[in-house]
């Protein structure tokens, strides 16, 4: 095999589709097939089997996947290795997940600056659940991620900041009358043409955690959105009052506010982590972007 095997192979396993994985290479789909014919052949297996017009990997396909993925960031290391050798200026490829609410109220900013520095590293951004997130650096298709909550990684990580979570509304309210009082909830488990999205468990579950500790009846739960933006506007419209982290409020917001405190005193925080593998720090782009993020949050 070579690179534009790794290429193909790679991109058939993320199209689970022939035609759109041809599309996507700019080949004609019989160029594809001719060409994960000559793999097969070269390994003596079949990549994967097909049910209509479903593909499913085989195990020794999966594994000259996981094989594709290797060699072909290995080759971007050397690459940048090789050239950054011959450049002071860092160069190559950065791949960041991120979660939705840190890459909308956070990371902007940290990327304008980052680029600004480092001109020539080529950034692809994604975002969206934690969980998604964190899978994707599972699946080595982003080089770190950015993610909230507290997940199982045992590799490099690092805390990046923990801020409260609070009670937000437009006029100021005494906590003994939450139960009393209509709220604005922010859930991502509504079902929405037929589909139903995830939650983010952790924050879900630590608000739960910290109503039932305190009150005995649930809240009432006037409207469901599936944004933290719109719990802010109805919430200063005066429609309700609303449950979200700190991270979500900007200096424009003129909301009172109530921080989170569990029955021994402590802050209800919700912690957001950098993590990633050591050998990713070999790619120079990943490496001064870590030194970069945590340079900016240990001041």
């Amino acid at each position: 095999m070579n690179e534009q095997d790794w290429t193909l192979l790679e991109s058939i396993y993320e199209e689970q589709n022939i035609t759109k994985a041809a599309e996507r290479l700019f080949i004609s789909q019989p160029a594809l097939t001719y060409r994960l014919q000559q793999i097969e052949l070269e390994f003596g297996i079949k990549v994967f089997t097909r049910s209509g017009k479903k593909i499913q990997f085989t195990a020794e396909g999966e594994h000259l996947v996981h094989y594709a993925k290797k060699m072909q960031f290995e080759l971007r290391k050397t690459k940048e290795q090789l050239a950054n050798l011959q450049d002071i200026d860092v160069r190559g490829s950065l791949k960041i997940g991120a979660s939705s609410n840190f890459a909308l109220y956070k990371l902007p900013a940290i990327m304008k600056h980052f680029v600004d520095l480092h001109p020539h590293v080529q950034v692809n951004l994604r975002t969206g659940l934690s969980s998604d997130i964190f899978q994707l650096l599972q699946d080595d298709d982003v080089h770190l991620a950015i993610i909230r909550g507290d997940y199982h990684w045992i590799e490099q990580k690092f805390l990046i900041n923990e801020e409260p979570i609070c009670i937000i509304s437009n006029h100021p309210i005494e906590i003994d009358k939450l139960p009393l009082l209509p709220r604005i909830h922010y859930q991502l488990g509504a079902k929405k043409d037929k589909i139903k999205y995830k939650t983010d468990s952790f924050l879900s579950k630590s608000i739960e955690n910290w109503w039932q500790d305190r009150f005995t009846v649930p809240p009432i739960i006037t409207m469901q959105v599936d944004s933290f933006e719109t719990c802010k506007e109805l919430v200063k419209h005066g429609l309700g009052y609303a449950i979200i982290p700190r991270i979500c409020l900007t200096e424009d917001d003129e909301f009172h506010t109530m921080d989170l405190v569990k029955q021994n005193g402590e802050l209800l925080l919700r912690k957001t982590w950098m993590i990633y593998r050591e050998s990713a720090m070999d790619l120079s782009s990943v490496n001064k972007f870590v030194h970069y993020v945590r340079s900016v949050y240990q001041g």
